[in-house]
């Protein structure tokens, strides 16, 4: 990874202490491939399923690709000539797409693309992130940042720039800003009742409750906190679990050093790249009911797959999805403990 801006402007921030043991707990199971599914491309960040039970996933090459994950037959929707990160089905057939590059994008059926948004508050739009879409056709995304691209995306996490946003398309077109200072804005899931937003929050370590009617309407509260990984991709199962990919655990270093004077942060950032923070090699995705309780926890470090960004559930079936891979996987789903 070439650095190519040197400064940074670091904000302070005091994390909660760590969970202990990285926040294993009774439910903690093994993350277990069952099979690959090629995707014929590299870098699926993404995965969704389709109301056929078929799965979604963008790829490096700007490809939108559906797989059947029964079969494995995969076919390319379209291409959106940029870099798509998250997807959502559309009721109509299309596909709303977050892509690094152009903003947020419709893919029809036959793959022609159309660009819904490409600035926000009058600047251009880079580095959507994850999208969802209302019943009456609203669509809410995320910024991650507005700092940095995907390519040097540990720019935004050891800066702490808190400039993700949260978004939303009204019907008619017009763009709204609902929050502009998220900790590395990213996964997107809408409640059933369409009560309220989910939103992940990489660097804040958390996921948080975004009402969107009753008299809460605006305001935000925690729904899991203080989680022992970044989240990353998040999706809403036919079992109605919040599946959450968590990219990979805290970082003890970066843990340490956000509370203190940014120029230590600085320095670090200008140190060669083989001193630099990495994250951990692992494959690990949690779930959580609607109330926010755990229910799932799988991980690995076994090497079968790792930076796990995205992961998604119907009908039993889970599959996970990472930026660093070329295919991706089914995981085998373990009963939770009681």
């Amino acid at each position: 990874m070439t650095l190519t801006r040197r400064l940074i402007s670091p904000r302070r921030w005091t994390p909660p202490p760590a969970p202990a043991d990285e926040g294993r707990t009774a439910l903690t199971s093994r993350f277990t491939v069952a099979r690959r599914l090629a995707t014929g491309g590299h870098g699926p960040e993404d995965v969704i399923f389709d109301d056929q039970g078929r799965v979604l996933v963008g790829l490096g090459d700007g490809s939108v690709v559906r797989v059947d994950p029964a079969t494995g037959t995969r076919t390319t929707v379209g291409n959106t000539g940029g870099r798509p990160l998250g997807l959502e089905p559309s009721t109509d057939g299309s596909v709303l797409v977050c892509d690094h590059d152009r903003g947020l994008l419709r893919m029809s059926a036959e793959g022609r693309v159309e660009v819904l948004v490409d600035a926000v508050a009058g600047r251009p739009l880079t580095f959507a992130s994850n999208v969802v879409e209302g019943p009456d056709g609203t669509i809410w995304f995320t910024v991650s940042t507005r700092r940095w691209d995907l390519r040097h995306y540990l720019g935004d996490i050891v800066e702490h720039s808190c400039t993700g946003l949260l978004v939303r398309r009204d019907v008619n077109g017009t763009v709204i800003v609902l929050r502009d200072d998220l900790k590395f804005a990213n996964g997107l899931v809408l409640a059933p009742d369409a009560s309220h937003l989910l939103v992940a929050e990489s660097a804040g370590y958390r996921v948080s409750r975004y009402w969107l009617t009753g008299p809460k309407a605006g305001t935000v509260e925690p729904f899991v906190d203080n989680l022992p990984g970044l989240p990353d991709n998040m999706s809403l199962g036919s079992d109605r679990l919040v599946w959450v990919s968590i990219a990979t655990p805290r970082i003890t270093l970066l843990d340490k050093l956000l509370p203190l004077p940014g120029f230590l942060r600085l320095l670090m950032w200008n140190l060669p790249r083989a001193v630099h923070i990495k994250p951990t090699p692992i494959a690990w995705a949690m779930a959580f009911d609607l109330s926010g309780r755990l229910v799932h926890d799988l991980r690995t470090d076994d090497g079968s797959y790792s930076f796990v960004t995205s992961v998604a559930e119907h009908q039993g079936r889970v599959v996970a999805g990472g930026l660093h891979e070329d295919d991706i996987v089914e995981v085998t789903l373990t009963s939770p403990a009681r």
